[in-house]
């Protein structure tokens, strides 16, 4: 492969990588959650939930395949495997299948945890002056900042 010259040195783009695989880490992972959850979910509430997390889910998918491209455009190699996920993720494994309300509330904070490293992330893009990885970052952040809001809305006051 050639030498990359995008005018961010080496040294900002592997920094700006490893935030963006922490969000990669962090994104799938959610992901796995809410399709374990739509697969799972029971209660008065089936229909409604099932389609949401289907929504949901197949957003993350795409998400993941930009954030993973993002890395590789920097010149890193992506993260592909559960062990690696699991060591760069905020967002700990869920045991057994909750109840729906917990559901809910379990991916109303895990799309919190986005939030909180699209903001660390956004802070290393800014910092190496890497506009594409800071809008891709900003684009994840106000996602997830919705669906947060969404989701919140369904839970109990």
């Amino acid at each position: 492969m050639s030498k990359i010259d995008i005018g961010i040195s080496e040294s900002d783009r592997n920094a700006v990588a490893h935030g963006l695989k922490k969000l990669l880490a962090d994104s799938y992972t959610l992901y796995l959650q809410t399709h374990n959850f739509h697969w799972n979910v029971e209660g008065p509430q089936f229909r409604e939930l099932h389609l949401m997390f289907e929504e949901h889910y197949t957003e993350l998918a795409e998400a993941v395949d930009e954030i993973a491209e993002r890395i590789r455009t920097l010149g890193v190699a992506a993260p592909g495997t559960y062990k690696s996920f699991a060591e760069l993720s905020s967002i700990d494994e869920v045991e057994g299948v909750p109840e729906a309300s917990e559901m809910v509330g379990l991916l109303t904070h895990g799309h919190e945890q986005v939030v909180k490293t699209c903001r660390d992330s956004l802070k290393l893009a800014q910092d190496a002056d890497d506009e594409s990885s800071a809008a891709l970052i900003g684009d994840r952040m106000r996602v997830h900042e919705k669906t947060a809001w969404m989701l919140r809305a369904m839970l109990p006051r």
